[in-house]
């Protein structure tokens, strides 16, 4: 049972230059009422990189409030319309009878082939004090036909092994999943790279990798294979509670009859 609320995702946005990826913003949903603001990772994404507010959210230590999704998130929602809408929500492991639009946008991403941002999900926290996240593997362009042929073959419920490449050149903190015949098979994303080392280093058993779904060929490369993470926190242990995700508005100051920005 999922206890956690209300539900929150994450903002991301990718420097052109460098390929940084930056958290800049969290938009959380309780219900009735979306609300987004700005986070301490966009300040610092505009030190190092000259990122700047969004059109739709031009103000840094404002809360956005709305009753309908902000059209720059809703404009990520794949439309029903689409013939092959059933299809990527299949991908996802998604129903359209219980769809969801905070959860469609976490475990898609968010993706636009039109801007460099991208959304991530908040974990689940079940009521026996596990957190669970579903996400889709990252960097398979890379890999080489043996590894994308051993993908073929996984089974829903196949246990993955995950993998600190601390001398990575890219990315010192990347996490390889791996089977247990040694076979590399990406990446999980960068955003759960952090908390996810922090429980490793804690305790490696707290954490489970299985595959959700394996989605074949023809299917897009980036949506190839599902994964869901499960893992228990150590004493203290708050998901994203690093300085970067933290609001840059203080959490009373809520703005009063927002329109949804455009």
């Amino acid at each position: 049972m999922n206890i956690t609320s209300p539900k929150t995702l994450f903002l991301a946005w990718q420097d052109h230059e460098s390929r940084s990826w930056n958290p800049v913003g969290r938009l959380t949903f309780n219900g009735k009422i979306y609300t987004f603001v700005y986070i301490e990772g966009a300040k610092e994404a505009q030190k190092e990189f000259g990122f700047e507010p969004l059109m739709s959210f031009p103000e840094w230590n404002k809360t956005y409030c709305s009753t309908e999704l902000f059209a720059f998130f809703a404009n990520r929602v794949m439309s029903p319309s689409r013939p092959d809408y059933r299809k990527h929500l299949d991908r996802l492991k998604l129903s359209a009878q219980s769809f969801d639009l905070m959860e469609f946008l976490g475990r898609s991403e968010g993706n636009r082939q039109t801007d460099n941002f991208k959304v991530f999900p908040y974990p689940d926290l079940d009521s026996d004090g596990k957190y669970h996240l579903c996400f889709l593997v990252h960097g398979l362009r890379h890999l080489p036909k043996c590894s994308m042929d051993r993908i073929e073959q996984l089974q829903v419920g196949d246990t993955l092994w995950l993998c600190h490449e601390l001398h990575n050149c890219y990315d010192n903190k990347a996490l390889a999943l791996t089977t247990e015949d040694h076979y590399h098979l990406g990446y999980c994303p960068r955003y759960l790279s952090q908390d996810i080392l922090d429980i490793l280093r804690h305790d490696p058993s707290l954490v489970e990798v299985k595959v959700a779904k394996v989605n074949l060929p023809p299917s897009p490369l980036k949506s190839r294979l599902l994964c869901k993470i499960t893992y228990s926190g150590f004493e203290g242990y708050v998901p994203y509670d690093h300085k970067i995700y933290q609001p840059l508005t203080k959490e009373k100051e809520k703005s009063k009859n927002l329109v949804c920005p455009m």
